[in-house]
């Protein structure tokens, strides 16, 4: 069986800390620790004298409580901490890889569970978004879905195309899972981003087989705490906390304590407020510049995530321009051949406003000398 690389994470992972400005991240500008104990009113003694021991491996009772009360419903014992929202989609998919069949993955979206699924040997179906709206067609959901069908796997918001969905997404995608009793796993790490309205409605308890997946990296600017988590009722947890076990074992001594005081109901509302107001003017910076290039791009407007996917009119190698971009301009852009979108950029509208700016300008001259090459017009 040939490995399937998992090139959009590789190519960030060599290029992020090596330009000036970074527009492929999908998250807002993380947070200082001192920024952090500040907002959530931490005593910075208290880290001094934490020991640098193991905790318990699913989790400490007082984070997977605080986890719990963001779901309605939802327990400590349905909980389990992972490190990242990525260990927590690798469980998952380890778990329901065991028994075989066919898995369906929502597209585009981050590759990171289709990569793994397809590594362990499962089929996987695309179940493709409607182009240009990023409509979720139900209908072709339904069709795909056969008695083979093991799992659905979705991404709501959406990365790359920051697409919320509703009820009546969560309706349709539980029936289709429900006719054949698939499991449903909902990767919600983009879930308190959104721009305007309040939070998308989970996955949670909308189905007897549905998992919500999600973390602190994307919406609450905390990445480097390398804290996510899997909620799953009916005493499916236990088994993923079996096969965490084999994995990182537990998570980060500070990193859970830091954690918990996030997700203190008011520090959380305060780091979820803090994500709104970047990605709100930072969206009408990036707005303005496509606007004065509406000749070149199309795009809808993205309703949650620190992401902007835009597609050339024409036909470009975005994949060549992000290079470019990164070699004579310092500057990270995620091209959408990595989504398998190949005239599509996901932009990043976390960063610092002037950094966003200073990118945009930079992605400005690239643009200018490949349309000047090409002998067309900006």
């Amino acid at each position: 069986m040939t490995f399937v690389p998992f090139t959009m994470e590789r190519w960030q992972s060599i290029y992020e800390h090596a330009v000036d400005l970074n527009l492929s991240e999908s998250g807002v500008h993380p947070l200082t620790l001192a920024e952090l104990t500040d907002l959530a009113g931490i005593d910075r003694g208290v880290l001094d004298g934490r020991l640098l021991e193991y905790v318990q491996s699913n989790g400490g009772d007082l984070l997977r409580e605080r986890i719990a009360a963001i779901y309605p419903g939802a327990t400590a014992e349905d909980v389990v901490v992972t490190n990242g929202t990525a260990e927590a989609n690798f469980v998952v998919t380890w778990d329901l890889a065991a028994k075989g069949g066919e898995f369906i993955f929502m597209e585009p979206n981050y590759f990171q569970i289709r990569g793994i699924a397809e590594n362990l040997g499962v089929q996987v179906k695309s179940w493709w978004l409607d182009q240009p709206s990023w409509d979720a067609n139900l209908a072709a959901l339904d069709e795909l879905v056969t008695d083979r069908t093991r799992a659905i796997f979705v991404c709501n918001p959406n990365n790359p195309t920051g697409r919320c969905f509703g009820e009546d997404f969560i309706a349709g995608v539980t029936a289709a899972a429900g006719r054949v009793g698939a499991w449903v796993l909902a990767d919600e790490v983009y879930r308190g981003a959104e721009h305007r309205g309040g939070e998308t409605p989970s996955f949670w308890g909308s189905y007897d087989r549905a998992i919500a997946v999600c973390g602190l990296s994307k919406a609450y600017g905390l990445p480097g705490l390398r804290i996510g988590w899997a909620l799953a009722g009916g005493g499916y947890a236990e088994r993923l906390w079996a096969r965490k076990d084999y994995t990182t074992i537990s998570p980060s001594t500070l990193s859970e304590y830091l954690a918990g005081a996030a997700l203190e109901p008011s520090a959380r509302q305060a780091l979820l407020a803090r994500t709104r107001g970047i990605l709100n003017a930072n969206w009408a910076v990036l707005e303005a510049w496509l606007e004065e290039r509406s000749e070149m791009f199309r795009w809808r407007n993205p309703e949650a995530g620190a992401i902007s996917l835009v597609e050339f009119r024409h036909q470009v190698d975005t994949g060549e321009l992000a290079e470019a971009l990164r070699r004579d301009e310092s500057c990270l852009v995620q091209p959408g051949s990595q989504f398998g979108l190949p005239r599509h950029l996901r932009l990043g509208i976390g960063p610092p406003t002037a950094a966003l700016e200073d990118g945009l300008g930079r992605l400005s001259r690239v643009l200018e000398r490949t349309a000047h090459a090409a002998g067309q017009g900006v």
